[in-house]
């Protein structure tokens, strides 16, 4: 199992952390108290969980004085555990608050706000030295989400793509975030022996593939795919759906999303739908 402990300075981001990871397939918890801990895991790996993301903050201050303890317990079981420390500046934290207009966890009469930050700064010292850090004062909430997900290998494999094809004669897909036309391409409805079977055939996509313009459609969307789809994941989307369309969604477009899964299939999961055959 994979653990990741998220803790650190109330309105650092540990709430965006958690989120980030639960995109990525993650079970996370925030918040679990940590007399929970062992039990938790416990039963999470029984039930056959790799991937784990907990928090902890504040709100439970118990765990701060036997978190060491706990992590070693949990590591000579093979658990390999990750405390991650969300820090921020002073300045950051007061703005923040400002924004929100949410109490601080720590707010009573007798205390000021900043007061409130650096109480909490003083408790959480210890846990800050055995963890690895991350300031975001001066990072976006989608800057952090890419740093958390930094963390995690083989994110590529974690992100699905769906290639759809369709009929225009039907309407366009609601669910798609790129549409491309291939109504241009020679259509096999027009051959006698080709009318009635779809671009999943044998005599189909040989009757196309001997197209040069089909080849170069099929080639330039995988190009532009190819090209853009690692930004998409750069910036944090775990799906995207791409959409091919001819006139009635039976030939031509079922052919170029058999041939962009070919070639994508093994770069990217992929999934794919012909939504119009018959």
């Amino acid at each position: 199992m994979k653990l990741f402990i998220f803790t650190g300075l109330s309105g650092s981001g540990k709430s965006v952390a958690l989120r980030t990871l639960e995109d990525l397939e993650f079970y996370c918890i925030d918040n679990l108290p940590i007399k929970l801990l062992d039990s938790c895991i416990q039963t999470l790996m029984a039930e056959g969980y790799e991937n784990v993301a907990i928090s902890l903050d504040i709100r439970n201050p118990s765990f701060l004085g036997v978190l060491p303890a706990e992590i070693g317990a949990l590591s000579t079981r093979g658990i390999d555990v990750q405390i991650i420390f969300l820090d921020a500046s002073s300045e950051t934290l007061l703005k923040r608050y400002s924004e929100t207009r949410r109490p601080h966890p720590l707010s009573d009469r007798d205390n000021t706000l900043i007061e409130c930050i650096e109480i909490e700064r003083k408790l959480l010292e210890a846990i800050k030295v055995d963890a690895d850090r991350i300031d975001t004062s001066r990072l976006t909430p989608q800057q952090l989400k890419n740093s958390v997900r930094g963390l995690v290998e083989n994110k590529t494999q974690r992100f699905q793509l769906t290639l759809q094809s369709f009929g225009f004669k039907y309407g366009i897909p609601l669910d798609t975030d790129f549409t491309f036309d291939v109504r241009c391409l020679p259509n096999p409805f027009y051959e006698i022996e080709l009318k009635n079977l779809t671009g999943t055939d044998y005599e189909v996509k040989k009757f196309l593939n001997n197209s040069p313009n089909a080849k170069g459609m099929v080639s330039d969307i995988y190009q532009f795919a190819k090209k853009w789809l690692p930004l998409f994941i750069g910036e944090g989307r775990v799906t995207l759906a791409i959409a091919i369309g001819c006139t009635g969604g039976q030939h031509r477009s079922v052919y170029v999303v058999e041939e962009l899964k070919n070639l994508l299939d093994t770069q990217y999961r992929t999934l794919i739908r012909h939504r119009d055959i018959n």
